[in-house]
């Protein structure tokens, strides 16, 4: 069953992948994001679990928003979710009620997209994506082609990008597994989440696929997204002039927004009440794993 004790426990067997950081050795509580104004001058929100529950914006969280522009705080959106493009995601925010512009959204799609290299002898990536994809952000040179629509490209394929796992079974890990041990290619992994809060509970996502097939080849894969460098240096970058101590984190996971906040060396806050956490009590999960927020909240 994926529940938050089986993400938590599986996040736990994957640390040593992840990036290593230093914690506070106390947490500050409180009920809101305005509890903490006095703190920081800027937050990088995750989405899920933060602003929004699958395609349900969290009660109060485009008001809390609001009231962080009124007090001139600034924000940026960082989110691991990479079945989108940006305007797409623009648009679902816009749907929600959030009036984030261009500028204010990095998603791990964009972090990858950017790095991604042509392949040699014109071989396309095969993409693990979203039914109605058409890569239209991905750089002119680069070809990208859904490995749901031609099998063939398990074997053809010069590399695989991991996007989504709408349309992902375990055997489709088992066949990716099988061919990159047949022949090895680089796999990208666009969104290092293992799981997502939706509606209905936990979603798998992306890293749990990559972890799988990591485990179980011996290969490894490369991931852009929280809780990595590459997606907080390029949300960072939005808030050029702000001193890091004065910009926070602000997540519903402590494998990926915490300790992904703390390595880059800014502030953490965890809400507690919309998330991975949901309906229990994260002490214990803090006391067991070590990663501790800055800030615990209920809610956005």
């Amino acid at each position: 069953m994926i529940d938050t004790n089986w993400a938590f426990e599986r996040y736990e067997s994957v640390r040593a992948s992840l990036p290593q950081a230093e914690f506070a050795q106390t947490s500050r509580t409180g009920y809101d994001l305005s509890d903490t104004a006095g703190e920081f001058d800027a937050y990088i929100l995750d989405a899920f679990g933060v602003l929004n529950r699958g395609e349900t914006a969290i009660e109060g969280a485009v008001e809390r928003m609001a009231a962080l522009r009124a007090l001139g705080k600034r924000l940026v959106v960082l989110t691991n979710a990479a079945s989108y493009t940006r305007q797409e995601i623009l648009a679902k925010y816009h749907r929600l009620g959030f009036d984030f512009d261009e500028s204010e959204v990095v998603s791990s799609r964009d972090v990858a997209f950017a790095a991604l290299p042509k392949l040699a002898d014109g071989k396309p990536w095969a993409a693990a994506a979203a039914a109605g994809d058409d890569f239209s952000d991905a750089p002119a040179e680069v070809q990208i082609e859904h490995l749901f629509e031609n099998a063939e490209l398990l074997q053809h394929a010069g590399g695989f990008l991991l996007l989504s796992t709408a349309r992902w079974g375990r055997a489709d890990t088992a066949a990716l597994r099988s061919a990159l041990l047949a022949k090895p290619r680089t796999l990208i992994v666009a969104n290092p989440d293992l799981v997502a809060p939706r509606e209905d509970g936990l979603s798998q996502e992306p890293g749990l696929i990559a972890h799988e097939v990591i485990e179980h080849s011996g290969l490894q894969a490369e991931f852009y997204g929280k809780p990595f460098a590459n997606a907080f240096d390029t949300a960072l970058a939005r808030l050029s002039g702000i001193p890091r101590h004065r910009i926070a984190m602000v997540g519903d996971t402590l494998h990926t927004d915490v300790l992904g906040g703390a390595a880059a060396g800014i502030g953490t806050i965890l809400i507690t009440n919309h998330g991975l956490f949901r309906g229990h009590d994260v002490t214990p999960f803090i006391n067991r794993c070590g990663i501790r927020p800055d800030w615990i909240l209920l809610t956005t």
